[in-house]
């Protein structure tokens, strides 16, 4: 590894960790805060970050943060950032993806109704509109939420400048340290 990368090895549950919780280690219960909208736990002696199963609402993969044992007040509140990010990302598409299944289901039926058709066929299946009678509700959902998608854009590219800024700022930190304790070791 270089000096001044950070480490940021992300690896994959084995399956066993998506469907089963293992029991809490002491260390393990020191971060109970990350924990708390994960449906997996990674071992307690992992060293790396762990990445979810995507969330059923959000369809997005939630993350486990691994904390080092002599966590810096700088990668404390980088590690912060990072979860409070992640939370605020989770909230806008569950909420987004929420109001687009509910408006894509009320704009079918009124179509199907506009069209004289009843919502299932003569054989119970449930009808469903071809991709140019689609097009015309797509193009007017992101049109009315043209704002919300553009506001979300801006904080999210925000955030991550910030994540990003803080990164390099927690890679220089390790990079001094390390120098430091080389210059210490070459004193003696």
């Amino acid at each position: 590894m270089a000096v001044g990368h950070v480490r940021m090895a992300v690896r994959p549950p084995p399956l066993r960790l998506l469907f089963h919780r293992y029991k809490h280690t002491e260390a393990a219960r020191s971060a109970p805060a990350q924990v708390k909208n994960v449906n997996f736990c990674p071992p307690a002696d992992s060293q790396y970050d762990w990445i979810g199963p995507p969330d059923r609402n959000s369809n997005l993969r939630p993350i486990c943060y691994f904390i080092p044992k002599h966590e810096t007040v700088l990668e404390r509140k980088l590690r912060k950032l990072r979860h409070e990010t992640q939370e605020w990302n989770q909230r806008f598409w569950a909420n987004q993806n929420l109001s687009f299944i509910k408006e894509k289901e009320e704009y079918i039926k009124v179509k199907l109704k506009a069209l004289g058709l009843s919502e299932r066929d003569e054989e119970g299946r449930k009808r469903t509109l071809n991709a140019e009678e689609m097009a015309e509700f797509y193009r007017a959902f992101l049109s009315e939420n043209l704002e919300k998608h553009a506001c979300y854009n801006r904080e999210w590219y925000g955030r991550n400048f910030r994540i990003t800024f803080l990164m390099g700022q927690v890679a220089l930190q390790r990079f001094w340290k390390k120098l430091s304790k080389k210059e210490r070791g070459t004193e003696t």
